[in-house]
């Protein structure tokens, strides 16, 4: 709707922009360094950050940037995963039916990766999403799950992604064996008002345009309301574009903002 307004050639601000086109905040990349550091090494990381920080979209930018011939990235997002759920789902992406007992699918899933290091020379990928939901239960079985050859290797990278209280979890005494075989940690910050401006310039640009429709003391507004938070910046920015384009109004200026925040975001 607003595109055209705008004389945008694309929807900036969306969920379905490219990896390559994102705004590369400088400790996203830092942490993309790291993970793709932990793909080829085979290592254990976590990854957290609070709501909105950009988690899923740096997972997606990692996946991306993994060479398909070389990694098999298998990725689960459920808030209510099992260890027997777990070793299912990454047999299924691995095109094995998974037997019930959940000992007889780990083996078979160390059977699998063997296979897959050994003859393909494929190194697997495994990301676990909205980990700060799984249970005592299913972190600990991660821990039995690293454990192969007699500990002496890592069958797989493993990469826990989940918000803030997933780390502030992992400080407590019944988790520490798990804690312990942490490779790397990495945490999302959220942008500062530079970046802020920055990340909108960014999304202008994939749109097509080069003109700063939001007025300084707007990215000011935005980043009061979003505290440098992506999916904030991405909402308070689609409506404003909305409510510009309605009251055909080429620049947005902080007043705007304002009416938008407070009559359609609080």
């Amino acid at each position: 709707m607003f595109e055209e307004f705008y004389g945008f050639s694309k929807t900036p601000f969306s969920r379905s922009i490219p990896t390559d086109e994102l705004y590369p905040a400088f400790m996203m990349e830092e942490i993309l360094g790291r993970l793709e550091h932990a793909a080829k090494r085979q290592l254990f990381a976590v990854v957290t950050g609070d709501s909105g920080t950009g988690k899923t979209t740096t997972i997606r930018r990692l996946k991306d940037n993994l060479d398909t011939s070389t990694y098999m990235v298998m990725y689960l997002a459920d808030s209510k995963l099992t260890p027997r759920h777990f070793y299912k789902g990454l047999l299924e992406q691995l095109g094995c039916e998974s037997k019930f007992y959940r000992g007889d699918a780990k083996r078979q899933l160390h059977r699998e990766i063997e296979l897959m290091r050994g003859i393909h020379h494929m190194l697997p990928v495994v990301i676990v999403d909205e980990a700060h939901l799984l249970d005592k239960e299913m972190l600990e079985e991660v821990r039995f799950l690293l454990n192969f050859k007699m500990d002496a290797e890592s069958p797989m990278a493993l990469i826990l992604v989940g918000q803030s209280e997933l780390w502030d979890k992992l400080q407590l005494q019944t988790y520490a064996a798990i804690k312990q075989r942490i490779d790397l940690q990495c945490k999302l910050p959220h942008y500062d008002r530079a970046q802020v401006g920055d990340y909108i310039t960014r999304h202008l640009e994939y749109a097509g345009t080069t003109q700063n429709i939001f007025s300084d003391a707007a990215i000011d507004e935005i980043y009061r309301f979003s505290s440098g938070t992506a999916r904030l910046i991405n909402k308070v920015c689609t409506h404003c574009l909305l409510y510009g384009s309605q009251n055909k109004r080429k620049i947005i200026d902080d007043h705007m903002v304002k009416v938008v925040i407070e009559g359609e975001l609080l």
